[in-house]
């Protein structure tokens, strides 16, 4: 499954969440990946708006995963003043995004891949488009 979050790290702190997350410990990046958090990616927006990305199995049982971890509990309290709402530790904090849509599902829906990937040529002398061979 893909999941999306969002959450926001205090403006006047993103410097040093982009610090910290710019070398994550050896021990938090192992717990990550053995708890299921593949292709894991976050993006911070210029007003401190932070969005995640991931791909598992069973989001609910990842999160469980790493709640039973030493070094998560370490490191939630270490991020926790960065984010706007520190009431939570920021990893119970995450508000999930509806995925609406998915390219590759839909074109797997479609079920013609190979002719939507197809180049598409504009002819500018008749103003129509043609697909080329």
């Amino acid at each position: 499954m893909r999941v999306c979050f969002r959450s926001s790290v205090q403006p006047e702190l993103m410097d040093e969440y982009k610090r910290r997350h710019a070398a994550v410990w050896p021990e938090m990046l192992a717990a990550l990946k053995d708890a299921g958090w593949n292709n894991y990616s976050l993006f911070l927006a210029p007003d401190g708006q932070l969005i995640g990305y991931l791909e598992c199995e069973d989001y609910a049982a990842a999160q469980a995963r790493m709640a039973l971890t030493d070094v998560n509990a370490r490191w939630q309290a270490d991020m926790a003043t960065l984010f706007a709402n520190s009431d939570l530790p920021p990893d119970q904090g995450f508000e999930l995004v509806e995925e609406v849509f998915n390219l590759e599902d839909q074109l797997a829906a479609a079920g013609n891949v190979t002719n939507a990937a197809a180049p598409v040529h504009t002819d500018t002398t008749i103003g129509h488009q043609k697909e080329q061979s």
